[in-house]
């Protein structure tokens, strides 16, 4: 016999959910989401860490970013004086259905959400120096891998992008929307698709920002799993392993207790105790190689090691699983909520996914030789030991595997062959 949810289902998605986007932005969005024209050294792109052919992300624990080369997993740390400083600290999310109306909090730390706080309808890292008209979040967020050292922009004195980035965060925002416009394929194409725009010479980050959020809304859209099925009143849309890993997963297991609402996610933070390492999410004033998520938005010491909760859309597609990508396998990551100790015991760092970089190595699993810190992890923790069987455990696999979507691997716009650039395309 089924055991009673003890959370509700929630009601199925549908395009009206979304915030509306407009073809001809989106058609310019998706140039520049694959044009390295807008990284400082010109060398990466928004796709090359979120790509198509891996589900939104890069398939890396830790990303490389600015001076790496390659994609995905091959991607390798680069070589001589333009090899990478430092791997990205946190796993590369995924993209899909970031368009949803319900979306009010964005990164791993919810340090882009909805506020009214700097006058500007952000809370975000440019505090009061975000640039005005930035209708959505998915917009918004846009403009911020950009500028940042590690991941786009580069390091002080290589580029105009980030010496501008090291003056003050919105300096850089206009060297980068002039490098956009002043190329006849996008001047033309911006002053076509927006109705506020007459001139090419007229174009900012903003316009550059809502094309790549409508492009990012338009072509990465999922509610066609059979989960979705389900929820629109199929019963034989899943079957019966998957049915009963429905049950344990709005049930005993408890998982939607965070992973609840149309996109499995409750939008607010959680500390779950996930094997740490990588260089950490530092702030200046502490320099330990760790992470303390939420906290080093908040400053709230009840924040710490607390992460967004991520959207179980698509989520046997994403992997490496967890904010820092600690789990190889959906199991892994499974098999953790329900008992973090057991599954730190198991874990090893040959688990983490990390292209070689031995000029990094030291660093890279630092923080278990800090007993202290460790201890403050594990003494920060929203979950608790649930007791599932083995098969158990595979029936909520299978429900997590019913909420990949039919038509997850297709995408209407895709990867462009080319771009208004010139440079090669990922």
């Amino acid at each position: 016999m089924a055991e009673p949810h003890l959370f509700p289902l929630p009601e199925p998605i549908t395009a009206a959910d979304f915030h509306p986007f407009d073809p001809a932005k989106a058609k310019l969005g998706q140039l520049l989401f694959f044009d390295k024209i807008l990284s400082g050294n010109r060398n990466i792109a928004c796709a090359t860490c979120h790509h198509p052919k891996h589900a939104g992300s890069d398939g890396l624990s830790l990303g490389i970013g600015e001076g790496g080369v390659g994609l995905g997993p091959d991607r390798t740390a680069g070589s001589g004086p333009d090899r990478i400083a430092k791997r990205i600290p946190r796993n590369a999310p995924s993209l899909w259905n970031l368009g949803h109306r319900d979306i009010k909090v964005m990164f791993h730390d919810g340090r882009l959400e909805s506020s009214n706080l700097y006058g500007n309808a952000y809370n975000s890292p440019a505090q009061e120096w975000l640039p005005p008209g930035l209708d959505t979040l998915i917009a918004a967020q846009a403009v911020f891998p950009l500028v940042a050292q590690f991941e786009m922009a580069g390091n002080p004195k290589e580029n105009e992008i980030a010496g501008a980035v090291h003056d003050r965060i919105d300096a850089a925002w206009p060297i980068l929307a002039k490098r956009v416009r002043i190329l006849p394929t996008y001047g033309a194409g911006f002053v076509a698709a927006f109705d506020t725009i007459d001139r090419p010479e007229q174009v900012t980050i903003v316009e550059v920002a809502e094309a790549i959020g409508d492009y990012i809304n338009a072509d990465w859209r999922s509610f066609d799993s059979p989960f979705d099925a389900y929820l629109a009143g199929d019963p034989d849309a899943l079957d019966p392993q998957e049915q009963t890993g429905l049950e344990l997963f709005y049930g005993k297991a408890g998982c939607a207790r965070c992973h609840s609402g149309p996109l499995l996610t409750d939008q607010d933070f959680h500390a779950i105790g996930l094997p740490p390492f990588g260089p950490g999410r530092t702030r200046a004033f502490d320099p330990h190689a760790r992470d303390v998520g939420r906290m080093g938005e908040s400053d709230r010491l009840e924040d710490a090691y607390r992460f967004r909760t991520p959207s179980l859309r698509n989520v046997a597609l994403t992997g490496p699983w967890g904010h820092n990508g600690a789990y190889p396998t959906l199991r892994g990551i499974v098999e953790h909520h329900l008992d973090p100790d057991a599954a730190l015991v198991r874990w090893t760092p040959q688990m983490a996914g990390l292209p070689e970089a031995p000029w990094l190595a030291a660093t890279d699993f630092i923080v278990w030789q800090d007993r202290a810190e460790l201890a403050r992890q594990a003494a920060r923790r929203d979950i608790a030991p649930v007791n599932l069987t083995g098969a158990e455990v595979d029936a909520l696999l299978a429900f997590l595997h019913a909420l990949t979507g039919t038509t997850a691997g297709q995408h209407p716009l895709g990867r462009p062959d080319a771009v208004p650039s010139g440079l090669p395309v990922d």
